[in-house]
């Protein structure tokens, strides 16, 4: 196994001459709506996977990049090798990378939900409450009704009875 930094580095040297042989040595006018965004390699240095673009908004022009890539595979891989030093030229595997596409579907959500908290704002600013001031705050201080103070006097002369009671049976001993 090799040292993951190795890894990580080969990989950017495999993205950097990938790019550039797109540039140089394949002569396909589809090659140029290709971009490299990153590229992956295994720890072993075998296999490594190429992410690209395509800055084109068509499907044709996808499919034809995707030819592009397979067609010219050994002609990039024969590059790899004579530019890299080291024993085994690694695989190359392209896939199609799908975070622009991603990151436009998130960037139309978030408009959409600011146009919304807009709507919102606008409907808050001239809204009126529905009754009172402070409908959801409770009064504290409310009277009390004529029966609860009779309840309890009634329920401080029980304890005070209970407690007679106890002391005289304490005396009785």
């Amino acid at each position: 196994m090799a040292d993951p930094a190795r890894a990580a580095r080969l990989a950017q040297r495999i993205k950097v001459i990938v790019a550039e042989a797109l540039r140089r040595r394949v002569k396909d006018e589809r090659a140029e709506l290709i971009t490299v965004t990153d590229a992956r390699v295994t720890n072993d240095l075998q296999h490594s996977t190429v992410y690209y673009t395509v800055m084109a908004p068509d499907e044709e022009s996808r499919a034809g990049a995707e030819a592009v890539l397979a067609a010219n595979q050994g002609t990039l891989r024969y590059e790899l090798g004579r530019q890299l030093n080291i024993r085994l030229t690694p695989t190359l595997e392209f896939v199609a990378d799908e975070i622009p596409e991603s990151a436009a579907h998130m960037e139309d959500l978030l408009r959409k939900a600011r146009e919304q908290d807009e709507q919102v704002a606008a409907l808050r600013k001239d809204a009126q409450p529905a009754s009172e001031e402070k409908p959801y705050r409770w009064q504290v201080e409310e009277e009390p009704a004529e029966d609860a103070p009779a309840q309890d006097a009634a329920s401080q002369d029980a304890p005070a009875q209970d407690g007679d009671a106890d002391a005289s049976s304490a005396a009785d001993r």
